[in-house]
Order: structure tokens, then C-alpha cells, then sequence
């Protein structure tokens, strides 16, 4: 597991202590998200008996993380960012704790696990963009691929444990059980970063303003690499995100088991896997930007798939190739991040991803679960699919420079022509 071939690269983990630490604390505490985020959707469910009701829980979470995200850059790039995500950290290992009790005490109340989910997205859209911001810091330049890959194997390992022991914890001791892990986990997160040393942004600290909030924006869209990378995801998660569908698909083609909705929720997850640990030829792509392409189009075709078979098995490999296609196309988003960016300009990028990466896609999630509410859940999947392998298409003949970018280009170089 060298540097070459196939399989990954674990260099980052063997050269920096800091990293592995991170890494390692990380992917506990990722674990315990997981099992909220599996608990959350099934507690929906079971009060409501609504796809759409599902879907909300995603939307309320992404509007305040789109809000939260494009202001919070401009905090992450003027302050020490080690211990901003101390002080994000503890918040959100509070809102589990708040899951936690209000499962205790039998709720049922659908808009206090909307309130949570709010403060949850609002939180992360500053905690998640500023921790991605230490890669760069902890890596030689050469290896953030690897590192960017590592992080998937990190994130994937979590969708695999935690939805499938949160499906064996929800049986046999209920969902508050599951929350509970979860804030306890974050006991983790905070020893990871509390080792880190000091993350203050190099050069001349950003000024806490609308106009540097506009300056990042502005960043974005003209340079054609970001432009792209952004546009790519978007049309992959929003046409075609469908795990608000998997609560009713369950239902109508398994029986509604918890183990069952949580060979669904790990599938996508065992396929991420497989790709991240198979990441190794990645470095030597040199156009990400076709490649995201690419991948999002295979994505959006297994996502179709999924949507038109009808046994267990189909299903779930359909949606391991699906989790495959997006690592890949996530590792080639994040490395154009990294790589096309000035460390002055990083937290507003990073943050401005994380709205693109994680919010958008809670928006594709209701999405789904409305079109689900006035069709069906299968009609939405197949429609949701084909339409993202179209939005790729359409994306590669209107974006040529971002078809032709590549890691080579230096930050400068890579806002090219608009």
C-alpha cells in the first residue's frame, strides 16, 4: 500500500502525526453522525409515514447550512481555525445530546426534530468547511489527493458501521439509543483537534465583512476550475439524491425492517468504500474536471437503476455502484478545491463546497420526497437518475475549460478565461 497502484495511497497517515490523528478521531465520531442521521429519518417515518416529511428533515437543514455556509467562510478565513472547530464541535456534540433526550422523553413532535436538524446544518456549514481547511496544512501538496482520498475511506467506513449498527441498536434498544452514541462520540472529534497546533490563516487575516463574503462568491464563479467542480456536484445531488426515498422503498419492497433500511443506507457506502480503498490510479488523473463529469453521469445511472428493479440484491448493487461513482467524483471536487485555492481564500471556498456538498444535497433529498409523494418512490429515482446524466452532458458542452482543467494549473492559472 505505497504510493503507486492500486490500491491507496496511506502515505498522509505513515508522514504526519496530526493527520492520523484527525483521521482516526474523525471516523469515530463520523460513526455516531451516521447513526443520528439513520435515526432521524426512521423516527420521521414512523410518526409521519411520509416520504416528503423524510425529505423535510433535509431541507431543514440545508437552508441554514447555504445561509450559515457563505457567511461562515469569512470567519474560518479570520480566525484560528483549530479553535473555531473546538468551540463548532462541542455545540453539535449538544444538539445530539438534545436527539437524545427528546427521544427519551417519547416525543413525537415532528418540528422539534426539524428545530434540531436546523441548528445541526447551521453549525456544520461552519465546523465541516473549517476542518477541511487542515489538510493542506498538515500534507505536502502531493499528497492531498491522498489525503482527500483517505477522508472518503474515513467517511465511507462511517455510512457502512453506522447505519448498520444503528439498525441493530434501533431493534433491540430503540433510537434513543442511537442518539446517545452519537454525543457521546464527539468526545473523539475534540481530542483529534485539541492536539492539532495552531490553524491561523497564512498571510493577512480576512476581515469579518459582507465584502469579503462577496470576495469569496466572486472567487468562485470566475475561476473555471471551482465554477465547474461546483456546477458538477450540484447537478448530480440535487436531480438525483435519493436516500429520502429509502424509508418507503423499504416499506413497499422489503417489509419496513430496520436491518433492511440499513443494507440500503450502507450499500452506497460499501460501494464509496470499495472505490476509496481502489483510489490508488486517482492520482494520476490529470483532468479532474472531465472526471467529475464522468462520474457523475455513472452515479445518476445507478441511481436510475435502483429506481427500476425490484429485488434486494439488485438494489443494493446498483447502489454500491452508485457510492463507488460519487467517492470518486468527491475526492476530484475536493482536490480542486484544495489545489486551485490561496490559503487566504480557503475557508470561504471550503465553505462555499460545503453548501454545494452537503447542503444542496438535503435539497435533492426533498426533492425526491416530493416527487415520490405525487408519483411514486421508484418514478423519482428513475427520474432523478436520468436527469443528472443529462445535466452532466449538458455541463461538459458548456463548460469546455473546466473539461480541460488540470492539477498542473496553478491557483492563478486555474480562473483562467470565464
Amino acid at each position: 500500500m505505497r504510493g503507486h497502484g492500486l490500491l491507496a495511497d496511506v502515505r498522509p497517515l505513515r508522514e504526519s502525526p496530526e493527520f492520523r490523528r484527525l483521521w482516526l478521531s474523525s471516523t469515530l465520531s463520523s460513526v455516531g453522525g451516521q447513526m443520528t442521521t439513520f435515526a432521524v429519518a426512521l423516527q420521521v417515518f414512523h410518526i409521519s409515514r411520509s416520504s416528503a416529511a423524510v425529505g423535510a428533515v433535509g431541507l431543514a437543514s440545508a437552508v441554514p447550512a447555504i445561509v450559515v455556509g457563505l457567511a461562515g467562510g469569512v470567519l474560518i478565513d479570520s480566525m484560528d481555525r483549530r479553535r473555531l472547530v473546538l468551540v463548532t464541535s462541542t455545540v453539535l456534540a449538544l444538539v445530539s445530546a438534545g436527539y437524545a433526550a427528546q427521544a427519551f422523553a417519547g416525543s413525537s413532535a415532528l418540528w422539534l426534530l426539524y428545530v434540531l436538524a436546523a441548528a445541526s446544518g447551521a453549525v456544520s456549514a461552519v465546523n465541516t468547511p473549517a476542518r477541511r481547511t487542515f489538510m493542506p496544512r498538515l500534507l505536502r501538496r502531493e499528497l492531498v489527493p491522498a489525503g482527500a482520498a483517505l477522508t472518503m475511506i474515513s467517511g465511507y467506513s462511517a455510512m457502512i458501521v453506522g447505519p448498520a449498527l444503528a439498525g441493530v441498536v434501533a431493534a433491540a434498544a430503540g433510537l434513543k439509543v442511537c442518539y446517545l452514541i452519537d454525543a457521546i462520540s464527539y468526545g473523539a472529534a475534540l481530542y483529534g483537534v485539541f492536539r492539532l497546533p495552531p490553524m491561523r490563516p497564512d498571510g493577512t487575516a480576512s476581515r469579518r465583512s459582507l465584502a469579503a463574503a462577496i470576495e469569496g462568491l466572486t472567487f468562485v464563479v470566475r475561476n473555471r476550475a471551482l465554477r465547474g467542480a461546483m456546477l458538477a456536484d450540484l447537478s448530480a445531488t440535487v436531480l438525483a439524491m435519493p436516500i429520502a426515498l429509502f424509508p418507503a422503498i423499504n416499506a413497499d419492497r422489503f417489509g419496513g425492517s430496520p436491518r433492511t433500511l440499513g443494507l440500503l443506507s450502507t450499500a452506497i457506502a460499501v460501494g464509496g468504500l470499495l472505490g476509496s480503498a481502489l483510489s490508488g490510479p486517482v492520482k494520476g488523473v490529470t483532468r479532474p474536471g472531465r472526471a467529475m463529469l464522468i462520474t457523475g453521469a455513472i452515479w445518476g445511472a445507478a441511481v436510475a437503476g435502483f429506481g427500476a428493479v425490484h429485488g434486494l440484491a439488485a438494489s443494493l448493487a446498483l447502489l454500491a455502484v452508485a457510492g463507488a461513482a460519487d467517492m470518486l467524483s468527491v475526492v476530484f471536487r475536493s482536490t480542486i478545491v484544495q489545489l486551485a485555492t490561496p490559503d487566504t481564500m480557503r475557508g470561504r471556498t471550503s465553505s462555499a463546497e460545503y453548501v454545494v456538498g452537503a447542503a444542496f444535497p438535503q435539497v435533492g433529498n426533498f426533492r425526491a420526497g416530493v416527487l415520490a409523494t405525487v408519483s411514486t418512490p421508484q418514478i423519482s429515482a428513475v427520474a432523478g437518475g436520468m436527469a443528472a446524466v443529462v445535466g452532466a452532458g449538458l455541463i461538459a458542452a458548456k463548460l469546455p475549460a473546466f473539461v480541460a482543467y488540470r492539477h498542473v494549473d496553478s491557483p492563478a492559472s486555474a480562473a483562467g478565461p470565464p
